[in-house]
């Protein structure tokens, strides 16, 4: 599998399209990625060229950049660029689409509210897996040893039942 994947990093630029289809859904919309750097001799960061791509989501993404991405939101998108070439009205044309594996917002210039999809139904023959738990306790590890000494009155660095 030689296909070049991407990590981008740019803004927005067109509204997310989204589009139920036998296959699934689907969603795209332009991301704008504009090189930046600074002028030494005006001592300032200035705009450099722009490249626009066309981001395709499928399946659950589709479903979850419909109802989280907006124009003018800075995101990050890694995928797999696909550079299409054609001709239209004689003249050449180059389009390059990223087909997008993970999408989500860039961090480093704004705050995020991420809230879990809810999953479809588990089918009826398979037990429901419970969720882990990746919560830590509040408490620290040495006020837990010693509450734990404490409750069983045992003199500290006993474990527990030995007497």
């Amino acid at each position: 599998m030689n296909e070049t994947t991407v990590c981008v990093v740019g803004n927005v630029a067109t509204q997310p399209v989204y589009r139920e289809s036998p296959t699934g859904p689907t969603a795209r919309f332009r991301l704008a990625v504009t090189a930046r750097y600074l002028d030494r001799e005006k001592n300032t960061w200035t705009d450099g060229h722009t490249n626009f791509f066309t981001v395709w989501a499928r399946r659950s993404l589709a479903t979850n950049v419909a109802a989280s991405v907006a124009v003018g939101d800075p995101l990050v998108v890694q995928g797999r660029l696909k550079v299409r070439t054609e001709q239209r009205d004689g003249q050449g044309w180059l389009s390059a689409d990223l087909d997008a594996a993970a999408i989500g917002h860039d961090l480093s210039r704004g705050t995020s509210a991420f809230r879990r999809s809810s999953r479809p139904e588990a089918p009826s023959g398979a037990p429901p897996q419970p969720e882990p738990n990746w919560g830590t306790d509040p408490m620290s590890r040495a006020d837990e040893a010693e509450q734990t000494d404490t409750a069983t009155a045992q003199p500290h660095g006993e474990p527990a039942g030995v007497t």
